[in-house]
């Protein structure tokens, strides 16, 4: 039985969608690793709780299937704030995010000005 299981789950891993502008937040990557953890030793890996491994499975390849997609359409494809979803895509793709890591270092000098003590910061001379 735990040989279905680890083929189901294959099935699934390979039906799943990458996410190429995601790196190292990829919902579908992120499965494959788990699924490598827990069937380490392929079919002959011996499952401790077949039930919970079975209702992962059965939540996973709903979601996987959007079923819950179809059974609850949305009007618009935009979330409470107005947002499109490629306008979603734009803002979770790693290019903003590596913009926002390059802007870091202009707001931590600033952070770090803003921060210091009235001790440390050099007094002006008085004018005359």
């Amino acid at each position: 039985m735990s040989a279905t299981r680890y083929r189901r789950f294959l099935k699934l891993c390979e039906e799943w969608p990458r996410d190429e502008s995601k790196k190292g937040r990829d919902l579908g990557t992120f499965l494959r690793q788990r699924v490598a953890s827990a069937f380490r030793e392929g079919e002959n890996t011996q499952i401790s709780d077949p039930e919970k491994c079975d209702q992962m499975y059965d939540s996973l390849a709903r979601i996987n299937g959007s079923v819950y997609r179809q059974r609850f359409p949305r009007v618009r494809d935009t979330s409470f704030t107005g947002v499109t979803v490629e306008e979603c895509r734009v803002l979770l793709s790693g290019s903003v995010q590596q913009m926002d890591d390059e802007r870091k270092g202009l707001f931590k000098k600033i952070m770090e000005r803003f921060s210091k003590s009235p001790e440390e910061v050099p007094e002006k001379a008085p004018e005359k």
